[in-house]
């Protein structure tokens, strides 16, 4: 296991530049219909959710169909397939490459709130709390696959967490706040951010509750949990910010997971978030009325 901080690079070479007995022993290429448009092409059973066979897993992945169908995280997808069809690189033969925390935990809280509509919860099985963090271990997520150049006959996939800490920037608009489908909306002030031991947090003063959808948020000091250390996004104390992000009903918690956003506060920027909240509102009412959800 590489130790925490360092720089990860996995290199997970295509099946046409593998010796034939690796191929054999270890992996086999990736059939299950829905995970065929996944950035890898091998894969290795049992996996994580200890299917025996790609067969098996198939039946179990098909039956999130319908919320996939939904939109309700642009990750549940990638998170399905690396459960269910998880890569196998030449490196990791023995133990195929879980997905990162953090990857997990957007899917969850992008559609958990759909599946409870319907009186379905997230599954234990896809439990998030034992994967491993993005800077503390080895996992993957979409933003660190890159494509090498080539014929796609040879592809090459490399795993990176190069320049780790780097912050996304993300300008926020009616798309991105569609797309994102955050849990909670707040102003709130920074008054301490901690980046001690194994949960980094921010604490904030909230000012004003835009949106909760799990967790009741009070008027009043609230502690915002990082999924990592390199506390994405950045808060600056003293500060009074927009925030949106993530819940976790189960411990009532407000997170700050990858794909959470923070803007310093402005008038103007609330007034838009305040109608685009209510203009999302609406649709979703509209939508739900319209779209019957097939869960398991």
């Amino acid at each position: 296991m590489l130790s925490p901080g360092l720089c990860v690079s996995l290199l997970a070479v295509s099946c046409a530049l593998w010796p034939p007995a690796v191929r054999a022993a270890s992996c086999e290429s990736v059939r299950i219909p829905l995970c065929r448009t996944m950035p890898w092409n091998m894969t290795k059973m049992p996996n994580h959710l200890h299917h025996s066979t790609q067969d098996n897993a198939v039946l179990a992945i098909e039956q999130f169909e319908g919320l996939l169908g939904t939109g309700c995280s642009p990750d549940l997808l990638f998170f399905l397939c690396a459960m269910y069809a998880p890569i196998c690189t030449i490196d990791f033969q023995h133990e195929p490459i879980k997905p990162c925390k953090a990857v997990c935990e957007r899917a969850k809280y992008g559609c958990e709130p759909v599946m409870k509509r319907y009186n379905h919860s997230w599954p234990d099985s896809l439990s998030c709390s034992e994967l491993p963090l993005y800077d503390r271990g080895v996992c993957i997520s979409p933003e660190a696959i890159v494509k090498a150049e080539g014929p796609v006959s040879n592809f090459v996939f490399v795993f990176v967490s190069v320049d780790r800490c780097r912050c996304k920037t993300e300008r926020m608009c009616l798309k991105t706040y569609v797309r994102n489908n955050y849990n909670y909306v707040i102003r709130a002030r920074v008054r301490e951010v901690r980046n001690r031991g194994l949960e980094p947090t921010a604490v904030v003063e909230v000012k004003e509750v835009l949106k909760s959808s799990l967790v009741n948020i009070p008027k009043d000091t609230q502690t915002l949990y990082y999924s990592s250390s390199c506390l994405c996004p950045p808060l600056a104390i003293g500060e009074e910010y927009l925030i949106m992000g993530y819940e976790n009903e189960e411990s009532s918690r407000l997170l700050l997971i990858d794909g959470s956003f923070a803007q310093k506060w402005k008038d103007k920027i609330g007034r838009k978030v305040k109608v685009r909240i209510t203009c999302q509102c609406t649709h979703t009412q509209t939508a739900r009325q319209q779209h019957p959800l097939f869960m398991p």
